[in-house]
C-alpha cells in the first residue's frame, strides 16, 4: 500500500494555536495539548475580569468621589452626595463626577451649588 500524505488542515490548526501560545513561557509555548489547555484558561480569565475591572473601576470613581467630598467638606457622605444629585436631576455619572473630583475639585463646589439653589427653589415652590 502506497504511503498517504496528509493535509494541511491539522498542521494550520496546530499552527494557530501555536502563533496565541508563542508568548506563554517553557512547555506552555511548546506542546500543542498543553498550549491549546493554557488557551482555554486565558480565555476564561480574559472574559471573568473584563466584569471584574467594571467593578473595580466603579469602586475606584466612588472612593475619588467620596475623598474629594469629605476633604472639601462639601458633604459628609457619598450617598447622600450621590441622591441629591439624582434628586435634583443632574445626570452626571461616578466616571465624569471622579474625573472632575481630581482634576478640577472647585467644581464639586459648583455642583453642590447647584444642588442648593434646586433645593432652595423647591422650597420656595412649596411655600407658594
Amino acid at each position: 500500500m502506497t504511503r498517504v500524505k496528509r493535509g494541511y488542515i491539522a498542521r494550520r490548526r496546530r499552527k494557530k494555536i501555536r502563533l496565541f501560545g508563542s508568548s506563554f513561557r517553557g512547555a506552555h509555548s511548546r506542546l500543542t495539548r498543553t498550549i491549546a489547555q493554557q488557551k482555554i484558561r486565558a480565555l476564561v480569565s480574559a472574559h471573568r475580569d473584563r466584569d471584574r475591572q467594571k467593578r473595580d473601576f466603579r469602586r475606584l470613581w466612588i472612593t475619588r468621589i467620596n475623598a474629594v467630598i469629605r476633604e472639601k467638606g462639601v458633604y459628609y457622605n457619598y450617598s447622600k452626595f450621590i441622591h441629591d444629585l439624582y434628586k435634583r436631576q443632574l445626570l452626571l455619572n461616578r466616571k465624569i463626577l471622579a474625573q472632575i473630583a481630581i482634576l478640577n475639585p472647585n467644581c464639586i463646589y459648583m455642583i453642590y451649588n447647584e444642588i442648593i439653589k434646586k433645593e432652595d427653589c423647591n422650597k420656595y415652590l412649596e411655600m407658594i
